[in-house]
């Protein structure tokens, strides 16, 4: 196989600021969730934040975490779409430069506007995100890569391509693919509102079976109907193979098909929350394909994920990466 991971999700810069709390209420931004918003709506905000710079990367759900797999030393793939615009380029070399494959050439961009996600940090570490789409909504199967998923050991899914109804399609194709040639397919839920919103969606994405889930306490709640995490994770044994629920501060609990690991997490302090879990599955990935258990896999990811959330940004440098193994 010549990728360990090959994922699937939205292409966006991110644009990262710190904000106060002041910032989110007075703009009625709803906090600590991701809020899909229009171009207008993004440009109304960017300019009430005057002369705050951005850091900026390329960035989305999946793409963190097949960023992620490459740092700690994988080989992965990313199935994705970006505009033939500053932003785009922008995005296509970044995601070059940081060793992930890709079937995109600025030779075969197309016209429109690359997606951008504005990520809001305030001071308790929590981050808030207004998304517009862009060209990434128009995500299709077009941009599916059968080769590259069929020389994959593992299929990403990211969950917030249920809000697209092509883009839904392309993961829905990607993993009938999957499903055809041996590949394992993960999905994660990605966020409470798209458990909540999307729920027939990622019921479709889930119905002829996942070996792996990632998920957070809220999403695992919601999507099964249980009333506790002991009855969730009970209801998730019927949904995937094997599944994680990340538990905050709590760390995660893990099952592989036979057993339940705890996962202790790793106590620093919080500046930034902004990609921990998009960490937290990139270095579990990794792991587990990589020779690693569920045990050793989550051990790593736990210590990914805090080293992430101890700093602003949602990626690692490769050498930080690295240095965790």
């Amino acid at each position: 196989m010549k990728y360990d991971v090959c994922g699937i999700g939205n292409a966006l810069v991110d644009m990262e600021f710190s904000v106060s709390d002041e910032f989110i209420t007075s703009h009625g931004i709803e906090k600590a969730g991701m809020t899909l918003v229009d171009e207008a709506r993004q440009t109304e905000l960017m300019t009430a934040l005057g002369g705050n710079m951005p850091e900026r990367q390329c960035g989305g759900s999946a793409a963190n975490t097949i960023i992620a797999v490459s740092q700690f030393g994988g080989n992965s793939f990313y199935q994705f779409k970006v505009a033939n615009d500053e932003g785009g380029k922008f995005y296509l070399a970044d995601m070059k430069e940081n060793g992930v494959g890709t079937s995109n050439e600025e030779s075969n961009l197309a016209a429109g506007v690359t997606g951008k996600c504005m990520v809001m940090v305030t001071p308790d570490a929590e981050r808030t995100m207004n998304t517009y789409l862009g060209i990434t909504e128009t995500l299709s199967d077009a941009q599916v890569s059968e080769a590259a998923i069929k020389d994959s050991k593992w299929l990403y899914m990211e969950g917030y391509l249920v809000t697209s109804p092509t883009g839904h399609a392309a993961a829905l194709k990607a993993k009938a693919i999957a499903e055809a040639n041996g590949v394992k397919t993960a999905l994660t839920f990605s966020d409470p509102a798209m458990v909540q919103f999307f729920a027939d969606q990622m019921k479709a994405l889930v119905e002829s079976g996942l070996d792996l889930v990632f998920c957070n306490e809220v999403e695992a709640m919601q999507f099964t109907g249980a009333a506790d995490i002991p009855a969730a994770k009970e209801a998730l044994k019927a949904v995937a193979k094997g599944f994680v629920i990340t538990l905050g501060d709590k760390g995660a609990v893990a099952w592989d098909g036979e057993k339940f690991y705890d996962i202790v997490a790793n106590t620093v302090e919080a500046k930034d929350t902004n990609g921990a879990g998009d960490m937290f599955a990139g270095a579990f990935l990794y792991g587990i394909t990589n020779g690693m258990d569920y045990a050793q896999a989550g051990a790593l990811a736990s210590k990914a994920a805090s080293q992430v959330v101890s700093k602003f940004g949602p990626r690692l440098t490769r050498d930080q990466a690295q240095s965790l193994l």
